[in-house]
């Protein structure tokens, strides 16, 4: 295998509890680092997985694993785990896996998964919805799509996001979420290829040029994943499309750095929205 065969890699460093007397990795743990690998491609795909498979009736079972050692990792070695999903039966899937050390090939192994009934375990057959996620990823396809709106519009997706997001996880008090601005805003909602809604933010009206992005909620398990950039940049297009000049964020000070990729730049002090550290960010468009 080469890492052109791949478009999806996991990174990791390895670490000392890893590796044996001689600093090489115990040689069961490279079965470790493709079952994480696994975890992470579904986000690459934008499938929160315990929801999905709750909605798809099922979940995957590993019913086959093997592995061919080629050279040894070490520790404190930076590692790459390419995987893909090569081949999708009638209930399962084939998902080829590499270990890269920079252009080094290290190890390569096989997955083998079965979709089936979680009470009974007996298989039955991958729903189309998945197997067709599965193919445009591997095909280079968009796996989120961004859709504008009217609160009429969007409503009830962005209410649930948020209601998770910023009421159940971050326990930010209900009278605090929800005000009147929703129904003026511009509302904009993620969905992953199997039509689950797992992200929303809003734009509100400009004032003297200068508009306001908040809101920005995404699923748990899918923050880093890209889903809250595509949400951020199609609001920032459509504020550049109405002529806004500027885009000020009261950001919450762990997504500080997050903004920053985006062009935001810091201003003023820190200071506390339900209880929650936040900071003015804005961003200029070029030319305004």
């Amino acid at each position: 295998m080469k890492r052109s065969d791949f478009r999806f890699f996991h990174r990791l460093r390895v670490r000392w509890a890893e590796v044996d007397m001689q600093k090489i990795v115990f040689n069961a743990h490279y079965l470790m680092y493709f079952d994480t690998a696994v975890a992470d491609y579904w986000r690459a795909l934008a499938m929160p997985y315990e929801e999905a498979m709750h909605e798809l009736g099922g979940d995957l079972y590993a019913k086959k694993a093997s592995i061919e050692y080629h050279a040894s990792a070490r520790y404190d070695d930076r590692l790459e785990v390419g995987l893909k999903c090569a081949h999708v039966g009638t209930s399962s899937m084939q998902i080829p896996c590499a270990i890269f050390r920079d252009n080094e090939l290290l190890i390569t192994g096989e997955l083998l998964y079965v979709f089936a009934d979680p009470a009974t375990q007996k298989s039955k057959p991958v729903p189309a919805p998945l197997r067709e996620l599965l193919m445009a990823y591997e095909a280079g396809e968009k796996v989120v799509s961004v859709k504008l709106g009217s609160w009429n519009e969007l409503g009830e997706p962005a209410h649930r996001i948020r209601t998770q997001v910023f009421i159940e996880e971050q326990r930010v008090p209900m009278e605090m979420e929800w005000d009147e601005a929703d129904k003026t805003c511009l509302h904009a909602v993620a969905r992953n290829r199997l039509g689950q809604a797992v992200g929303t933010a809003r734009l509100l009206p400009a004032e003297q040029g200068t508009a306001t992005i908040g809101r920005v909620a995404v699923n748990r398990v899918l923050r880093g994943s890209g889903v809250g950039r595509q949400l951020m940049d199609t609001l920032m297009d459509a504020a550049r499309e109405r002529g806004d000049k500027r885009i000020l964020l009261h950001a919450q000070c762990t997504a500080q750095a997050f903004y920053r990729g985006l062009g935001f730049e810091p201003h003023g002090d820190v200071y506390e929205e339900a209880g929650i550290p936040h900071i003015n960010m804005t961003r200029d468009f070029a030319g305004g």
